[in-house]
């Protein structure tokens, strides 16, 4: 098995998030330029919703990646993906930002998540609102809920839920075609309905 100094840039590339952080924790500045490779395009889009100023969101993307570096090895896959932790760490020091400049950003600091569903919502079908509204009660519970949808299923549905993405945005973060996002939300969704059963949620 080759050591670390053999190992090269594209098979680095072959390595899953989770093994890259954990080399740029140690060190590895090949692997933190490998997870720059892979999100900084969506980071830097988030950024920019969020503090409206493009220049600040540059600055933002290095920091960002930056924090992630000083905190890699604090990231745990079974909490949750690396890409909904990075996003997360994204969101919070936009609003930090932000609230240094005493601005506030778009549907980012919202405390509803049915407003920040409503951007994701699939509006070609009416079941969708009905889905917004289930998960918007669920506040309490919906991260608890989340741990039992398949890997890909929860990574959509944290991306929306947590960071307020919408459902283009998503696709693009992922590389998947915007109608198989849509279809990984919906069959989400009713696997949560399932997994939670009667536990006081009914639809409106």
């Amino acid at each position: 098995m080759p050591g670390d100094d053999e190992i090269g840039r594209s098979n680095l590339a072959e390595l899953s998030d989770a093994d890259l952080i954990g080399r740029a924790s140690n060190g590895d500045a090949r692997a933190l330029e490998v997870l720059y490779d892979r999100y900084s395009g969506v980071v830097f889009s988030f950024s920019l919703k969020l503090v409206q100023d493009r220049q600040l969101a540059e600055e933002l993307l290095q920091e960002v990646f930056f924090r992630a570096w000083q905190q890699g090895g604090a990231y745990s896959s079974q909490r949750g993906t690396f890409v909904t932790w990075l996003l997360s760490i994204t969101h919070n020091m936009a609003i930090d930002e932000i609230r240094k400049r005493r601005r506030r950003p778009q549907k980012a600091d919202s405390e509803d998540p049915e407003q920040v569903l409503a951007a994701v919502a699939d509006t070609s079908a009416g079941s969708d609102v009905e889905e917004e509204v289930w998960l918007g009660s669920l506040r309490d519970t919906v991260a608890v809920a989340l741990r039992t949808l398949p890997p890909a299923q929860r990574e959509a549905i944290e991306m929306a839920y947590y960071q307020g993405l919408t459902q283009r945005e998503i696709a693009e973060a992922l590389g998947e075609p915007l109608g198989t996002i849509k279809t990984r939300m919906r069959l989400g969704l009713q696997k949560l309905r399932e997994a939670l059963g009667n536990d006081g949620v009914e639809l409106a």
